[in-house]
């Protein structure tokens, strides 16, 4: 994975990501603080640095911004796989978070699609909506190129539930993204896409 840098500019948000090696500092910020602390777990436990900078509309909710930074993060984590030879491709996590489990696999492929099963209790988790998750994901997959399938298995503490998921994608991402060490694309097609 190499460093890749991508903006996006609007009336609504204004959305910065740069994917950094693997020694990088990682920092975020995008004003909604569940979300920094869900784009953290994603860092940290892919391994993948980001630097997350977004500011958004917030005085309306936080969907454009929620939106608007998985496009982003998408897009840059695209770029830094480049045309993605050389990657295990595939992988897979159950990550249990207190009573919650999540499972996430992932297709490293360009044929964007989201499946996406998750129940929550409440509305909002502070001053993230719930139903955000899947919005994010589903910004996430189409821009970076990922068949993404995310389940919540079960819980009953949203917080916990929402963590589940996110720390699933980001091992499942580690797994999928890591060196085959022969340089080629694991794709009976020779290439990927």
């Amino acid at each position: 994975m190499t460093t890749a840098t991508e903006s996006r500019h609007s009336k609504e948000t204004n959305i910065t990501v740069t994917i950094l090696p693997e020694d990088g500092q990682m920092k975020i910020s995008t004003g909604i603080g569940f979300f920094d602390h869900m784009l953290t777990a994603l860092s940290v436990h892919s391994r993948i640095p980001m630097v997350i900078e977004a500011v958004g509309d917030l005085h309306v909710d936080a969907h454009h911004t929620v939106e608007d930074t998985g496009i982003v993060l998408g897009r840059a984590l695209n770029k830094a796989l480049g045309d993605k030879t050389g990657i295990v491709r595939y992988g897979s996590a159950y990550i249990p978070m207190d009573e919650s489990l999540a499972f996430c696999c992932v297709d490293i492929c360009d044929r964007p699609f989201l499946v996406f099963n998750g129940e929550f209790t409440n509305d909002m988790i502070g001053a993230y909506d719930t139903c955000l998750t899947e919005e994010f994901l589903r910004a996430l997959a189409f821009n970076a190129g990922l068949t993404l399938h995310l389940n919540i298995l079960y819980g009953k503490n949203d917080h916990h539930k929402t963590e589940a998921a996110f720390k699933a994608l980001a091992h499942a991402l580690r797994i999928a993204s890591a060196p085959t060490g022969d340089g080629t694309a694991f794709s009976t097609k020779g290439m990927i896409g």
